[in-house]
């Protein structure tokens, strides 16, 4: 019988046709890819996909229930969905300062307003006022200010000084944000990382409409870009085998030749062909098919199969 791979649809409808047409060639008739199919999510029931990828769970959490009743079943999902409920963005800036990755001065705000059901008493461990002198000579200004934990550049605010991001603060109501240095940079890329292993540097322009960021190239030249590229690449691998995410983009802002990690909790990127490229459109649809297709292959029904970080795993030994 046949192994299946599955996908959960997300916003977009160029990857999702595009992977499963491409499993179905590269499978052989022995892997079959095709979208998840729910009519039911019975407890502890196997619904028989050896790999689902997860484009969508993030903001439907039925999805997420399902994808973790699959993999307690022994279905390997594309990301961990149990360490991606509980990852958030300055959780992984901390991890990274202690791996050596550079990173711009980030510091972590507790929200403009209490959280539901929380009262002043709650609150009794929090010096009020903050050390605002400390935070503002450590991270400088201009600065970004965004959710530590969300995703998709929401609610994130560029702050010129401590009266703008006063009032900007008070615009983010219960949202914990994270304030970081702005990283002026001369070079930027953008990194598909698959399976810990298969890295895809883009030159990436932030600064440019979404259909635009990718229509840029190198800055760097010559010996300096191929040291520089070594170093992304060798960088990525360290952040997402620390990580455990099997599907992950990572963003590089370079100054001075410094390679520092700006973005890199990103489970379910952009894979459309409309925004990324043929280029780079062509190389996940690939190289996101074969490995799948590899996962499928170990699968062994009701065994535990799913990825996780160094950091899990060295904390448990």
């Amino acid at each position: 019988m046949a192994k299946k791979v599955g996908i959960l649809f997300g916003m977009e409808d160029t990857f999702p046709w595009a992977f499963i047409d491409k499993v179905n060639e590269l499978g052989g008739g022995e892997i079959i890819a095709e979208p998840v199919n729910i009519d039911k999510l019975e407890q502890g029931a196997d619904y028989g996909y050896a790999v689902i990828i997860d484009r969508i769970s993030q903001d439907v959490p039925f999805y997420r229930a399902y994808l973790k009743n699959a993999a307690l079943n022994g279905t390997y999902v594309i990301n961990n969905p149990f360490w991606w409920s509980a990852d958030e963005k300055f959780f992984n800036n901390a991890l990274m300062s202690k791996l050596g990755i550079p990173l711009p001065k980030t510091v972590l705000l507790p929200s403009h307003e209490r959280p539901t059901d929380t009262s002043e008493t709650s609150f009794r461990n929090l010096k009020f006022p903050h050390d605002w002198e400390y935070i503002f000579d450590y991270v400088g200004f201009p600065a970004y200010m965004k959710p530590h934990d969300g995703g998709g550049w929401k609610s994130v605010y560029r702050v010129e000084n401590p009266d703008d991001l006063w009032n900007k603060l008070s615009e983010t109501e219960q949202l914990v944000m994270m304030v970081q240095e702005e990283i002026v940079f001369d070079d930027y890329y953008r990194v598909y990382c698959l399976g810990k292993k298969y890295v895809h540097i883009m030159p990436y322009e932030p600064r440019n409409a979404h259909h635009l960021r990718y229509a840029t190239t190198h800055q760097t030249q010559g010996a300096e870009l191929e040291k520089l590229l070594k170093t992304i690449h060798d960088y990525t691998i360290t952040m997402n085998e620390a990580l455990g995410y099997d599907f992950n983009t990572v963003e590089f802002a370079i100054r001075d030749g410094i390679p520092y990690a700006i973005d890199f909790c990103n489970p379910a990127p952009d894979a459309d062909r409309n925004s990324v490229g043929e280029e780079n459109f062509a190389w996940i649809v690939e190289h996101s098919a074969k490995l799948a297709i590899e996962k499928a292959k170990e699968y062994v029904p009701g065994k535990p199969n799913i990825s996780w970080g160094t950091f899990v795993k060295d904390s448990v030994k």
